[in-house]
């Protein structure tokens, strides 16, 4: 099974992460991806660790739209640093947040088109965080002329934005919130994605799946979305995981990392 999103870089796990990667592996988790937050230099240090110690992991690196209020052209530098290095399968995560607006949108749009042109230049996929944003997410693709793909990770827009993306070369990945018993629109979303389309995450350490909803979430738990998943897409749970472990193949070939 594969964890498409997970931030083991943050403090929730300082007490036991290495316990929690063997829980993991304990559960069948072959891989993670973990981002980077390009704005901290501790999760630089903590997840480029991880990735050198453990071949289960891959990392990302991006500006997530929370902070765009905080972009430097440093920031810039730095990731296209590591992607040079081999370091990093994506950009990411990046994108618009429209119901926290944690930095102003337009610094939002401004940001993640940047960074949707970094990843241009660099030939690098996107980790696309989407919340109530899924038309200016478009059209910055689209205005961009962003052709890399991505992943729309953690995904609760609806089933016209996933399949005007999909269009466009993403994959939708689905966090614990597709097991929640009021997430039945999501749900019904999820059975209209093309199976060759779909990922799974946990996005640890939120949104515990159903039946850990109100704990700390982490990669082990990726197997309870899964199981979901596959009773919607009508697969058994071993053809499910080996979906998810092909199309995830495909997300880190379309990085040249396969």
């Amino acid at each position: 099974m594969i964890d498409s999103h997970a931030h083991l870089d943050m403090p929730e796990f300082d007490a036991d992460r290495e316990a929690v990667l063997v829980r993991a592996i304990a559960a069948g988790v072959r891989t993670i991806l973990c981002p980077i937050d390009i704005a901290s230099t501790r999760s630089r240090t903590v997840v480029l660790e991880m990735a050198a110690r453990d071949s289960a992991i891959r990392a990302a690196a991006g500006l997530q739209p929370h902070e765009a209020a905080s972009w430097n052209e440093e920031m810039a530098e730095a990731i296209a640093a590591l992607a040079r290095s081999g370091a990093i399968a994506a950009i990411g995560e990046i994108g618009l947040d429209y119901h926290y607006n944690l930095s102003p949108p337009e610094v939002q749009r401004a940001v993640f088109r940047r960074q949707l042109a970094l990843a241009g230049t660099l030939g690098l996929p996107v980790i696309v965080h989407s919340r109530e944003a899924g038309a200016d997410i478009l059209a910055a693709v689209d205005v961009e002329h962003f052709d890399r793909g991505g992943i729309l990770h953690c995904f609760t827009e609806d089933a016209a934005f996933a399949a005007a993306m999909i269009e466009r070369r993403f994959w939708v990945s689905f966090s614990g919130i597709v097991t929640f018993p009021k997430a039945g629109i999501l749900r019904d979303t999820a059975r209209t994605i093309p199976p060759g389309r779909l990922l799974v995450e946990t996005d640890s350490p939120f949104l515990a799946p159903v039946p850990h909803r109100g704990k700390r979430a982490e990669p082990a738990f990726v197997v309870e979305t899964a199981r979901c998943l596959a009773e919607l897409t009508g697969l058994t749970e071993k053809g499910f995981e080996s979906l998810v472990e092909e199309n995830f193949r495909t997300f880190l070939a379309s990085a040249g990392l396969v």
